[in-house]
């Protein structure tokens, strides 16, 4: 913890640090014409020096420029941030210094960033300058960003949160980082992960153990844990993530949090780490729908990728949509839902029963709010006989070569292999998935098992297509994990829901569904999500439900222990944040599998 920082009280929505305040009207009372307009010379030529004053101290990156008026950052939306920086509430670089006081104040405890961009005050400030030359486009201006640390994001190493890819340093932007950069985002820092992407329990040789912010002994999900551990503590507007199977709806079910992982195509995979071509996909985790629509339409305004093929599978009339839009109109009446019941675990337990018990609650919100909801019990949609069909351990080899390999990915040293990566004993695989890497050393898209998986996929989309068509749904809906997130130090990130998305390249929208009776762990309960999965292409559709849904039953709440201000920090450079990773489990062994 800072010395600088001291908290104060509790969040309070909508409130800012000091509100803004219009100059009372002069009065001039019975004076005569003469006296009133040389006083109004005197007032002018007054306005005009203290807007060259102001000018000058917002512009000027002294550490010595005050915090007066800081913005309240807590639960702050892109709305929110927009308003204060045009109603001039704040500056740029006092939002900017705003999250990283947070990040220096409360990363200690969550351990979820594992490192911040050097640049981020140097572009805010570059941003304030462009609005006081009245150039102000983008709809993500000045708004701060963490990025999945397997996101290439030039001025930022890539790391995959693996010792051995410390130093791997990429020489151009992955597409989607560009997109966000020319939307205005801030890239504030890197967020930690389960190392590689490779399993939900986000634990890493490089950034070590991150901590559920609402239950310090569980997990925050993963693979995409460290992104969702900071948005859920306020530490930036929103992060990005990967899905290779549950990745990024999983630390939105731990983190109370919006999330998609969208339909296969829709947005560019290339400058990611990879696991699967067949599975991977890329997207965000955000407070809110509305956050989360903007953070998908600038995703996806990359559109074609010649570096991600897949991206040609977009039907015209679905690139360059906006997301936003989608949001508004219609209603939850005469929607149909159907509910996969073979998704929960009907084994009572203090670990299953909150979870079966809000999805029941959630499910008889729905019919209130005039939506259908058909129970749906085929014995396809069993996520063991699921995972049976999950193909990463054929290609992860295979895509983790070709990324390493790439001219444009520097830094030294660094392994330029699987196979040397796997060899070099600087890496954390967690004793779970020792199988699935021995498998991939081996494995190869040619065999036949790997091709006989792919059909057994083909199948199973027709058939899930099938069951949208026979009970004329809209959506299907599930818990995302059968039972609360685990705790620190399990086998596995157990019970979730994933694999029928990752498989079939469906679009899912993530949204909170409620929380789990308090414990003296979790003193508002831990966060349970929900998962509502659409035809192809149909995001626009899935993100006007869950808005719906935010709407008429509020769910998410703040983590208690980042519910505080913090001071207001004059930030000369940008602190530099070192992961805890003496917190590792022993469990956990570095370098072994």
């Amino acid at each position: 913890m800072s010395d600088s920082g001291s908290l104060r009280g509790a969040y309070t929505p909508g409130r800012t640090a000091t509100a803004y305040r219009k100059p009372k009207k002069q009065h001039f009372g019975r004076a005569g014409s003469a006296t009133k307009m040389a006083a109004c010379s005197i007032s002018r030529v007054m306005n005009h020096l203290l807007i060259q004053l102001v000018a000058f101290a917002w512009l000027s990156e002294s550490p010595a420029w005050a915090l007066s008026n800081a913005f309240d950052v807590r639960e702050a939306s892109i709305d929110s941030v927009h308003n204060a920086l045009f109603t001039q509430i704040t500056t740029c670089r006092e939002i900017v210094s705003a999250f990283i006081a947070r990040v220096e104040e409360f990363n200690p405890t969550v351990n979820a960033i594992i490192s911040l961009n050097p640049e981020a005050l140097s572009i805010a400030s570059k941003l304030d300058e462009r609005i006081a030359a009245g150039n102000v486009t983008g709809s993500l201006f000045c708004i701060p960003v963490v990025l999945k640390d397997n996101y290439d994001a030039v001025g930022t190493n890539t790391t995959g949160a693996c010792l051995d890819l410390a130093n791997s340093k990429p020489l151009e932007d992955a597409p989607t980082v560009t997109a966000l950069r020319n939307a205005g985002a801030v890239i504030l820092g890197k967020a930690n992960l389960h190392e590689m992407a490779l399993e939900g329990l986000t634990v890493s040789s490089l950034g070590g153990q991150t901590v559920n912010p609402y239950d310090k002994t569980r997990t925050p999900g993963g693979s995409s844990g460290g992104a969702g551990a900071a948005v859920a503590s306020n530490f930036a507007i929103f992060g990005t993530g990967t899905d290779t199977v549950n990745s990024l709806r999983s630390p939105a079910n731990a983190g109370s949090l919006f999330s998609f992982r969208p339909t296969r195509g829709l947005i560019s995979r290339a400058g990611v780490i990879p696991v699967s071509f067949t599975q991977d996909t890329v997207g965000a985790i955000a407070r809110n729908p509305k956050d989360l629509a903007v953070a998908l339409t600038v995703m996806a305004s990359v559109g074609f990728d010649p570096n991600d093929n897949v991206t040609a599978l977009v039907p015209p009339e679905v690139r360059g949509r906006d997301y936003s839009a989608s949001l508004y109109g219609g209603s939850l009446t005469g929607r149909r839902f159907g509910f996969l019941d073979g998704f929960l675990n009907h084994t009572a337990s203090a670990e299953t029963t909150p979870v079966n018990d809000v999805m029941a609650d959630m499910v008889e919100k729905l019919k209130g709010a005039g939506a259908t909801v058909v129970n749906i019990t085929e014995s396809i949609y069993n996520t063991v006989t699921l995972a049976a069909l999950d193909v990463q351990i054929y290609e992860f080899r295979e895509v983790l070569d070709a990324y390493l390999a790439r001219p444009r990915l520097g830094g030294s040293p660094r392994p330029d292999s699987f196979a040397e990566l796997y060899n070099s004993g600087r890496f954390l695989v967690i004793p779970s998935q020792s199988g699935m890497i021995r498998s991939s050393l081996v494995s190869s898209t040619a065999s036949t098992a790997y091709l006989d998986s792919l059909r057994k996929i083909q199948d199973l989309t027709q058939a899930l297509d099938a069951t949208f068509v026979r009970n004329n749904l809209d959506a299907l809906i599930y818990p995302q994990q059968k039972n609360l997130v685990v705790k620190i130090g399990s086998p596995s990130q157990s019970g979730r829901n994933g694999i029928l998305a990752a498989l079939t390249g469906r679009p899912v929208v993530h949204v909170p569904a409620g929380f789990s009776p308090p414990s003296e762990d979790a003193p508002i309960g831990v966060p349970i999500g929900m998962e509502i999965l659409g035809r192809p292409f149909a995001e626009g559709l899935l993100l006007n439900m869950a808005n719906h849904i935010a709407e008429k039953f509020p769910v998410r709440r703040m983590p208690p222990f980042a519910n505080g201000t913090v001071e207001a920090r004059a930030y000369e450079s940008v602190p530099v944040i070192r992961p805890d990773t003496g917190n590792i489990p022993g469990v956990y062994p570095i370098g072994v599998f």
